[in-house]
């Protein structure tokens, strides 16, 4: 099976525009983009896929070796890129992909000219002067609780997630998208993304950088944000209105609105 067929590659835009490819966070699929990507379709040459075990992806490729760390993942984005002959790449990585989008970065600097980090984080584990918005016991308790009940966590964890109490359809959309996964690889997939540690990579991360901040985050507090954005060489921080932790399905518009200015600045059409 092809690369573009294992992880169910879609393509738009024009055939020579500048690529920007897109990558859904935990949970979700491309499908996740659907508000944002379109935007950049006139200029771009927009490219979305599903994670291993997401979405349209060959779940019978899914290796609990290779993705019991983000590096795993890291590694599939530059095989994207490398099976597409990419170059100049835009990458906007959602939530734990924005730090599968810097290990990409680091793995292959010559393919990616702009990283947009939407809610991102490096851990989400407190430390020692580094406040991550769990304590460890947290992190254990929401794992346990996902591989006793996944469909039950599910239905409790994603309008957390979300966030929008006001506007219930958007967790029940991210429920949906959670139950969709095979549990076992969510399972695994939450393990390597809540105790990931990331944030010896982020000084490497040598292309300017756009971190988007949601408020009121549950999964990732404003510290972490203003954490990534002052430890990656060239980012910049802007601090959305939008609430929860998905402004791609919550405020597309405003989202839209921030990775277009941050292009702009940056000389990107």
């Amino acid at each position: 099976m092809s690369v573009t067929a294992r992880h169910g590659v879609s393509l738009s835009g024009p055939v020579d525009g500048q690529p920007m490819l897109f990558a859904h966070g935990f949970g979700c699929d491309q499908s996740m983009w659907r508000y944002v990507a379109p935007a950049f379709a006139d200029r771009y040459r927009v490219i979305t896929f599903d994670h291993i075990g997401s979405g349209g992806s060959d779940s019978s490729t899914y290796d609990p070796d290779k993705y019991s760390d983000l590096a795993g993942y890291a590694a599939d984005v530059v095989e994207i890129v490398r099976d597409l002959d990419l170059h100049d790449v835009v990458f906007v990585g959602h939530s734990v992909s924005s730090m599968i989008g810097a290990l990409a970065v680091i793995e292959d600097p010559e393919r990616f000219s702009r990283l947009v980090m939407v809610s991102p984080s490096p851990r989400y584990i407190d430390d020692v002067d580094y406040t991550g918005g769990f304590a460890r016991e947290d992190i254990d308790e929401l794992l346990e609780s996902l591989s006793s009940n996944f469909l039950g966590w599910s239905a409790t964890m994603a309008p957390v997630i979300v966030g929008n109490p006001d506007r219930p359809a958007l967790g029940d959309e991210l429920t949906a998208s959670f139950c969709r996964m095979d549990p076992d690889i969510a399972r695994r997939f939450a393990t390597t993304t809540f105790l990931s540690d990331n944030r010896e990579d982020l000084p490497q991360v040598g292309v300017p950088t756009l971190v988007l901040q949601c408020t009121r985050d549950a999964i990732a507090p404003t510290t972490v944000g203003r954490y990534v954005a002052d430890t990656i060489p060239d980012a910049t921080l802007v601090q959305l209105d939008a609430t929860g932790h998905c402004p791609n399905l919550s405020a597309p518009e405003e989202t839209i609105a921030a990775i277009e200015g941050f292009l702009r600045q940056r000389g990107a059409p």
